[in-house]
């Protein structure tokens, strides 16, 4: 374990109107705590989990490598600071670690080939090959197979979106060989049952407020699916 808690400042948020500072769930909670090296944020899209989790990670010195974004129709000044007002507990000080988003992912792939034509040994460092000439899920295998060696801490920002069900089995592989003995830890926001179903792992409700851990079964996706699974017929009819 790397860090154990965050602490939310909500007598410090300077906006309550505007986004994240106007929603209810980090209003209502004081802190976030990581008793596990793998811990998972889950709730419906908009809850705030992957906006807390840019700020954890910014919170820790950790760049989130971002291409410039363009024009906006309504500019929000507070939008990406939200981690000023959050404090990070360490456990024996900081760590080096990464952000990963398949976005991110895609435009880091091309970049790695570009300097590839000056020095061909970098691609050495993730398996020899272009993770451009990969399929989609085998480059990012390549790419956390090789990054999560060094010890740190690792926000993931839904994995699974570019990864196929069986991939998304190897990535559960590499978070328990990458987790164990305090070498990694890992927060990752997922809407995947596979990935949710990691042993140990710790998952965080942003469909409650305050945000508070849920069991596996307990979550909406893995309820979902499971439904549909076992009445897949009925449920097709109704269409």
């Amino acid at each position: 374990m790397h860090i154990n808690k965050v602490v939310l400042h909500s007598e410090r948020y300077p906006d309550r109107d505007c986004y994240p500072f106007n929603l209810d769930i980090f209003a209502n909670t004081a802190s976030v705590t990581f008793s596990r090296p793998v811990t998972f944020f889950a709730g419906e899209n908009g809850t705030g989990k992957s906006t807390l989790l840019k700020a954890i990670c910014q919170k820790c010195g950790i760049h989130i490598w971002e291409d410039t974004e363009g024009a906006r129709y309504k500019y929000n000044p507070y939008e990406g600071r939200f981690h000023e007002y959050i404090d990070v507990e360490w456990v024996e000080g900081p760590v080096p670690g990464s952000y990963f988003s398949s976005q991110i992912f895609q435009d880091f792939a091309r970049y790695l080939d570009e300097w590839a034509h000056a020095d061909p040994g970098m691609l050495e460092y993730f398996g020899g090959d272009s993770l451009l000439t990969q399929s989609h899920g085998q480059s990012l295998i390549s790419f956390f197979s090789s990054r999560y060696k060094i010890k740190g801490i690792y926000f993931m920002d839904e994995p699974e979106t570019a990864l196929s069900p069986r991939s998304q089995l190897k990535l559960l592989k590499l978070l328990k060989e990458m987790s164990t003995d305090g070498h990694a830890q890992f927060i990752i926001t997922s809407h995947s049952p596979i990935l949710l179903a990691f042993p140990g792992a710790v998952i965080y409700d942003f469909d409650s407020v305050p945000i508070k851990p849920i069991d596996y079964a307990d979550t909406e996706y893995y309820q979902i699916y499971r439904e549909f699974m076992n009445n897949k017929d009925a449920y097709l009819e109704s269409l």
